[in-house]
């Protein structure tokens, strides 16, 4: 048997009809840049979201860019974020010529550390002044504790622009009422890459918010801050969201809450088959109908290279989210951060395995992967006792 990490073939099968229709609707308008369809996919995720604003971007890459521009964030400034997630989240720190500043990670959840950021804080007094927001990633599909990052924000007068490029339609149990992701910070960022929950057939990404000015804001920021018409009382960038992938969300849209349960019923099964020494299953922070699993993500104590090489030979697909912490990162080098600075971090990198969880995933494939991985430790533990 073969199962791949992410096979998109069924979901575009099941609704490829609509999806054709929606992108000819988009190619006979003739109305190929922002448009109709645009304004109507920003509607419907400030929907889904609960906040007031929506602005459709080029990718999950430019809303983090987009929003920190919003807040005039340059040279000299300080964003503190975490140093285990996609490169996005400090490359468009640094691309404004900002520094990121690392605070570590939960172990469990992989996510910013309330208590390290606290911490980051206390210890950084000469920095304070310099910190113009706080950067907190929604890993693998479950929400960041964000009361007490919240709280922190608020103490050091600091927005939140929150990454949430892998967790559109997380919930969060807020002291306040249960919040969705990217709808407790300053702005929250969304990603539509074709392997997200929600994902498009090219990029795209979104910017949420509930404050009208920001808002507006970016919408100028992403049509290279222009208004009126070839007047720019800013500089922006091309950050224009594709009309034909809004089309394409559109039709998705609608579909997403149950493919999010069909992805929690995947990592429950998982969950219940997997009793294999030296595997950590992934964490549930506010229980399992919170998360939406945009990775099912595993740990392993040691021998993770071998583990991988086998289940390549078994054709089970998987993946390293991520191999190397960005405060390792070659082109963060003059940061000043060693290996041991960040150990949760770390110890994240060098043990983590994501495996298959998409939807349309058989109960027969992810019992071929709970047995090959299981096969893999049995015979570790006999090679041992030989």
């Amino acid at each position: 048997m073969k199962v791949p990490l992410l096979d998109l073939q069924p979901q575009l099968k099941s609704i490829e009809s609509e999806l054709k229709a929606a992108v000819t609707e988009v190619l006979e308008s003739t109305q190929y840049v922002l448009g109709p369809k645009v304004e109507a996919l920003e509607s419907a995720i400030a929907e889904y979201t609960g906040t007031a604003h929506a602005i459709g971007v080029s990718s999950g890459t430019d809303a983090l860019l987009a929003s920190l521009m919003a807040l005039d964030i340059g040279p000299g400034d300080v964003v503190v974020t975490t140093p285990y997630s996609f490169f996005a989240t400090a490359g468009a720190i640094a691309r404004l010529h900002a520094q990121p500043a690392f605070v570590d990670i939960d172990p469990d959840t992989y996510n910013m550390d309330p208590g390290a950021l606290r911490d980051w804080f206390a210890a950084n007094t000469d920095k304070r002044d310099r910190v113009k927001a706080i950067l907190p990633v929604h890993l693998f599909g479950q929400c960041a504790d964000m009361d007490p990052i919240v709280k922190i924000a608020q103490d050091y007068e600091v927005p939140i622009i929150e990454d949430a490029a892998q967790a559109v339609g997380a919930v969060y149990p807020s002291a306040a009422g249960a919040k969705k992701a990217g709808s407790m910070g300053a702005m929250g960022c969304f990603s539509f890459f074709p392997t997200k929950n929600l994902g498009g057939i090219g990029d795209g990404g979104m910017v949420v918010t509930n404050d009208a000015e920001l808002a507006e804001k970016v919408r100028r920021l992403r049509n290279h801050g222009m208004e009126p018409k070839y007047h720019h009382a800013m500089i922006g960038g091309n950050f224009r969201l594709d009309p034909i992938q809004a089309a394409v969300l559109l039709v998705k849209l609608p579909h997403l809450e149950r493919w999010h349960a069909m992805r929690r019923e995947n990592a429950a099964y998982y969950d219940e088959r997997f009793d294999v020494e030296g595997l950590k299953k992934p964490s549930l922070a506010y229980g399992r109908d919170r998360h939406i699993y945009n990775q099912y993500v595993v740990a392993v104590s040691g021998r993770r290279d071998e583990l991988r090489a086998h289940l390549n030979e078994q054709e089970v697909g998987h993946e390293v989210y991520y191999p190397v912490p960005l405060h390792l990162q070659e082109c963060f080098k003059d940061l000043g951060y060693a290996q041991g600075d960040f150990t949760n971090s770390e110890n994240a990198a060098a043990s983590t395995l994501a495996l298959p969880i998409y939807p349309e995933l058989t109960r027969a494939m992810q019992d071929y992967v709970v047995e090959k991985i299981a096969a893999f430790y049995q015979g570790a533990v006999a090679a041992r006792s030989s």
